[in-house]
């Protein structure tokens, strides 16, 4: 560990009394937790799946939510208990498993870069009174967000996230509100409506990835837990509100998770109309699906607030993981520390690789996304167990009913995954 980490750690208060003041000062690291899995699996994922199935795949969400927690929970909770990264932990536990997550992580990096980047340019084309071509405007969208990263860093990072995810909340839970007035629990879907059956293999793809990010993919823990490092660097943050300002970030991703796909489910289920599968272009029907509900006048104001919203994912990813990039790689070559210069080079890089994606790979973007959903999904156990394995010693172990669920869950996400496995392996053909 190097000095200026050692210095950090013995700066940081363990035992301060815990205010409504110190608790709002602490909240950040959460807030961009949420605002990193609020996108593909939020916007798109969630509101398809009530679109498609109706409430049907709530408990799927749910669960996925309710499962995943004490696994994400553990990386912010052992960084806030020992000072070090998730990523120092898993270096404990062998260099083999930062590899692995170095991998993962890379190529995450690429395919996500260019997926929220592509789906945020899509999102523009419907702010912009004149047409631009996609490509173009994602350059735009990448390279914006690089300059904001290398030029504002995290305290921008921070306080931007914050806004963006109360104008989406309270614009989604109005829609969601009036829709529900109007059309009641049902929906538009007609009585005599016979919903597809979510509940055969022939939808099993389809629930992975649904559940492979939701309400983020498992790699973020250890981004998320990087981001609590960075904001212990210049606010006090305690160990108690380090995990409030986490729970404020993923309950209110999940409690936002059922809210897409109630909107899916109350103004799409049972219309009639053809779900878009492609992300790009279902974002015109769940722009629509705003427009229907609260009213025309608000179809700019909404596809505005969607854009910023995945404008911070884009940043939120382009920033997290590029840090975990680096963090892992010196790691991984028994580095003390690394240069400011070389997290500037990453995001860089990360933004000319997902570009690349984008500009010659344009039409592969949506099965490489596809493919990191489900790749995200079947690696989750794996790194949940290794989260549990950090927390069960310490000041702060893990102990009673938190043990117990991330027990329950660690079964419940392994059983989901050879489920997949068998399936795409053929054994049930």
């Amino acid at each position: 560990m190097s000095e200026n980490k050692m210095n950090e750690k013995a700066s940081q208060p363990e035992a301060e009394k815990s205010t409504l003041k110190s608790k709002l000062n602490a909240l950040g690291p959460g807030i961009l937790l949420a605002s990193a899995a609020v996108g593909g699996s939020h916007i798109v994922a969630s509101t398809q799946a009530g679109a498609i199935y109706g409430w049907q795949l709530a408990i799927i969400v749910i669960l996925a939510n309710l499962f995943k927690y004490p696994f994400f929970r553990f990386g912010a909770q052992y960084t806030l208990d020992s000072g070090n990264s998730l990523l120092e932990g898993y270096l404990e536990k062998g260099k083999l498993y930062l590899w692995v997550f170095f991998l993962l992580n890379v190529f995450a990096t690429i395919i996500n870069t260019a997926g929220v980047g592509l789906l945020c340019a899509a999102i523009l084309t419907f702010v912009l009174p004149f047409p631009v071509p996609l490509p173009t405007l994602s350059l735009l969208v990448i390279g914006g967000c690089t300059a904001i990263l290398l030029l504002g860093k995290y305290r921008i990072l921070d306080g931007l996230s914050k806004l963006i995810m109360i104008a989406l909340t309270v614009t989604t839970v109005a829609a969601v509100v009036i829709a529900f007035m109007r059309n009641g629990i049902q929906g538009v879907a007609p009585q005599d409506y016979v919903s597809p059956n979510p509940w055969s293999l022939t939808a099993l793809g389809f629930i992975v990835a649904l559940m492979g990010w939701m309400p983020a993919p498992i790699e973020i823990s250890a981004v998320n837990s990087m981001w609590v490092v960075a904001k212990r660097r210049f606010t006090k943050v305690s160990y108690q509100d380090g995990i409030f300002d986490f729970n404020v970030g993923y309950i209110g991703t999940a409690i936002l998770a059922l809210v897409f796909l109630a909107l899916g489910a109350l103004v799409q289920f049972g219309a009639g109309d053809t779900v878009e599968m492609v992300s790009g272009k279902y974002i015109a029907q769940l722009i629509n699906m705003y427009a229907s509900t609260i009213g025309e006048w608000a179809r700019g104001l909404i596809a505005f607030i969607a854009f910023m919203c995945m404008l911070g994912t884009t940043l939120t990813v382009l920033d997290g993981y590029s840090r975990a990039n680096v963090e892992s790689l010196r790691l991984i070559l028994g580095k003390k520390e690394s240069r400011p210069s070389i997290l500037n080079t990453a995001i860089f890089l990360a933004a000319l690789s997902g570009l690349a994606v984008i500009f010659y790979f344009n039409n592969a973007v949506g099965p490489m996304l596809k493919f990191a959903m489900i790749a995200s999904f079947v690696s989750t156990p794996v790194f949940a167990y290794l989260n549990l394995s950090l927390v069960l010693k310490g000041e702060h172990k893990v102990r009673g009913g938190l043990f117990w669920l991330s027990i329950i869950g660690l079964i419940y996400l392994t059983g989901f995954t050879l489920l997949f496995i068998a399936n795409q392996s053929g054994l049930f053909s």
